[in-house]
């Protein structure tokens, strides 16, 4: 959290709050963990005044992470033990959030009461001020994906008459005002499928130029700008990102930046980030660089090295891409005087 709290409606004791989150990102994907690829937004997140941790775990694939990402416990508490189908188990595993387990924003949604009494409590001409905590707006913008199955192919009539039903909870049934995203795990970048807006399935075609991430990212800097205007709630932001996930969607002049960087390989690659982990002293040098993983080749008997390099390098276009997003969030902030009091 930033320290100082002169911005409008600045009230520290509930700062407006951010989550981002990228999906299937690796610990050294980003400049200020070790990588090559350029994230300099990201990177300033760390630099000014923030920290980066070092043993932040997650639950090895994007549902579960995410559900205990916006309910606090661990994945099967929530109801997501494994992936978003029912396994027939019971509720550890139904695929989709429990209904006793609060979210995040339904949380800061609800107001409480304060319960102290002190100088603060007090307005100028000695009135008791109602101090109240929560009641914040809250808004998610990107995948949702803790909610059932919703299949890649699915028809735009089976989402909009499944979603809200008792097995697909929607984002505006679990605390959010408002949604832009998408409901299930992955598609397209270019035409999402189960892209919802609120709780309207989107059926248009998506005009050229359009791409998932930059909508996203976008789309957070309306909400912000929207609660800037009416200046009264303190707001939660969940921006949920599909990328890096498959899809290895980006566009060409984005991915030529990259191309020819990994022609050094994959053991040079992880050798240099080895090394800036070391450097930057979030892991000790006694720590050597893991094996490669066995079902990895060498990169001298690798057949298709520039097949390989293009992989790579639409990858680390995905991470720009939505790093140059989150530089529009953070401009947002600035522009409507709400940056210093943001936790992010």
């Amino acid at each position: 959290m930033k320290s100082k709290m002169n911005d409008k409606s600045a009230d520290p004791s509930r700062p407006n709050i951010i989550i981002i989150l990228a999906d299937d990102l690796g610990f050294s994907d980003v400049g200020c963990f070790g990588s090559e690829i350029e994230t300099p937004n990201i990177d300033s997140l760390a630099s000014d005044g923030g920290i980066r941790f070092t043993q932040m775990y997650n639950c090895a694939r994007c549902c579960p992470s995410r559900a205990s990402l916006l309910t606090g416990v661990y994945p099967h508490q929530a109801g997501i033990g494994h992936m978003v189908y029912d396994a027939g188990v019971g509720p550890a595993y139904q695929g989709f959030l429990r209904r006793d387990v609060a979210t995040v924003a339904e949380m800061l949604k609800r107001e409480y009461p304060g319960v102290e009494e002190n100088a603060d409590d007090f307005d100028k001409d000695g009135r008791k001020s109602e101090k109240r905590g929560g009641g914040y707006a809250t808004f998610m913008a990107g995948k949702w994906h803790v909610g059932s199955e919703y299949p890649p192919d699915a028809s735009h009539e089976w989402v909009q008459n499944t979603m809200g039903d008792e097995t697909h909870p929607t984002p505006t049934q679990r605390g959010f005002d408002k949604f832009y995203g998408t409901l299930g795990g992955g598609g397209s970048y270019y035409q999402p499928p189960s892209l919802v807006r609120d709780d309207e399935v989107v059926k248009e075609v998506m005009p050229e130029g359009y791409y998932y991430t930059d909508e996203i990212n976008d789309k957070a800097c309306e909400f912000i700008d929207t609660v800037s205007k009416s200046d009264q709630k303190p707001f939660f932001l969940y921006v949920a990102h599909c990328a890096p996930h498959w899809p290895l969607h980006a566009p060409k002049v984005e991915v030529d930046k990259y191309r020819g960087k990994y022609m050094r390989g994959w053991d040079k690659v992880r050798e240099r980030r080895h090394s800036k982990l070391i450097q930057q002293r979030l892991i000790p040098d006694t720590w050597q660089c893991s094996p490669r993983d066995e079902h990895s080749p060498s990169w001298d008997d690798v057949a298709d090295k520039e097949w390989e390099d293009a992989r790579m390098a639409t990858y680390a276009a995905q991470i720009t891409i939505m790093d140059r997003g989150v530089g529009r969030i953070l401009e947002s902030l600035r522009r409507n005087g709400l940056y210093e009091n943001t936790v992010i």
